[in-house]
């Protein structure tokens, strides 16, 4: 039988149910999904292709899914850090997007996102910003996949006065992109402090509408917790479930500063839950109670927020990063052991968006989103564990493929649909006018 592409590897991660590893496998693909795994000798036999890759000292693994991003806010990264978030926010962050946003700022923004992503690895991302438009055709453009939530807030910005103007765009936005192969559209509330009960409300049925998911930050910092609770007298995740909000397929980021109550809900109710540790950490907005959340059965995976608070969106780093630090908070070494900071980073990402049916593991019927990754590199050498690497040693420049949906994004680990040079050239002279 002859299939579009085959592609080898020394170890082939499936992230199945079961963790599989096949030793000196190869992965087939055929009209944009995954139509065979085995032993390299195996498939090799059953199958033919025009372009077969070699495995040697490689590991094939699921791309990696990054489940909370502001992808165009990579534009604003290192103007303002050392700062508390409502500083940083107020007096930084928001002025220069009322210089900036443009739909054309946030395309070219995306796609130097994208160039990030694609060579560190991640083959779908989850974001929330403004112009949702811009960013899946940037998205699009990349070769990524994306679930692109259009913005809802209380309060007039460049793209709207209120928020009904918001979900008025948001359902367009729904719409123009609901049959896309790539783009997943979905609806954001920013946050419970800056909407209102009855506009959350809105933004269920919405969604229910539509049957899209709708995602909020949730319990980021000790004065979002005290500031819903003296307005509704109820904690956060509580009072969000009172709207209904988590009803239907939902994504809370952040959620640091959750209790035991709350994280109960979060399970109970299949909240993706998107652990941003690095934005969290120089933010000093707290470590979130991650071993817990894993331990009540929450879908709990890794975002890393946006480049302005991160500052990169390498989710290598995020899932190293989260590993080691709830090992010296918990004291304890066996919490997230490796295995399971890989599963939060792949499988993990796509249970908490709903996607995993479709993603996160190397599985027959599956999306054929791989990456590659080079062995042969003195870090990652002598090799005893293969999870291991892949957590605490592994760095964004051994990526060497990226495939999307079958298509081969990433080759050698330089980008193939489009100029590296360009898209770094447009990052300079929209720099120009974010630092004015």
């Amino acid at each position: 039988m002859r299939v579009d592409l085959i592609i080898c590897g020394d170890y082939v991660l499936t992230m199945n149910s079961a963790m599989d590893v096949l030793k000196n496998g190869a992965v087939a693909v055929l009209n944009k999904k995954i139509v065979d795994l085995d032993a390299a000798e195996v498939i090799l036999e059953k199958y033919s292709s025009p372009e077969i890759i070699s495995g040697e000292g490689r590991v094939v693994m699921p791309g990696f899914i990054n489940t909370h991003t502001h992808a165009a806010m990579v534009y604003f990264r290192g103007l303002a850090d050392d700062l508390p978030l409502k500083e940083w926010l107020e007096n930084h962050i928001w002025p220069a997007e009322g210089r900036c946003l443009s739909p054309e700022f946030v395309y070219d923004a995306v796609e130097l996102a994208c160039l990030e992503m694609l060579k560190s690895g991640t083959t779908t991302f989850s974001d929330m910003y403004f112009f949702a438009d811009s960013t899946a055709k940037a998205a699009v453009k990349m070769g990524m996949r994306a679930v692109v939530c259009s913005g809802v807030v209380d309060f007039p910005t460049v793209t709207g006065s209120n928020a009904d103007d918001y979900l008025n765009s948001a359902e367009r936005f729904i719409n123009d992109w609901s049959d896309d192969a790539l783009i997943r559209p979905g609806i954001a509330a920013h946050s419970a402090y800056t909407c209102s009960p009855d506009t959350l409300k809105k933004i269920c049925r919405l969604s229910d509408k539509c049957f899209v998911s709708r995602q909020i930050h949730l319990s980021e910092t000790e004065w979002e917790v005290s500031e819903i609770i003296s307005r509704y007298g109820k904690r956060p995740a509580v009072h969000l479930d009172n709207t209904g909000f988590f009803d239907g397929r939902s994504v809370a980021a952040h959620c640091v500063w959750v209790d035991a109550g709350e994280i109960d809900i979060l399970a109970k109710k299949g909240v993706g839950v998107s652990h941003c540790i690095e934005s969290n950490l120089k933010l000093a907005s707290g470590i979130a109670p991650v071993p817990a959340m894993l331990k009540a059965g929450a879908a709990v995976s890794f975002g890393t927020d946006g480049a302005a608070s991160n500052n990169d969106m390498d989710l290598i780093s995020e899932m190293s990063t989260a590993a080691k630090v709830h090992k010296a908070v918990s004291k304890d070494p066996t919490v997230i052991d490796a295995a399971t900071a890989l599963r939060m980073a792949t499988i993990g990402g796509a249970k908490a968006l709903g996607m995993d049916g479709e993603i996160g593991s190397i599985e027959k019927g599956k999306y054929a989103d791989l990456v590659a990754v080079n062995l042969k590199k003195p870090h990652l050498t002598p090799l005893y564990s293969i999870y291991s690497h892949m957590v605490y040693s592994l760095r964004a420049s051994d990526v060497e493929t990226v495939m999307v949906n079958g298509r081969i994004i990433i080759d050698k680990g330089r980008l193939i649909l489009k100029d590296e040079d360009e898209i770094l050239k447009k990052a300079g002279e929209w720099a120009q006018k974010v630092s004015l």
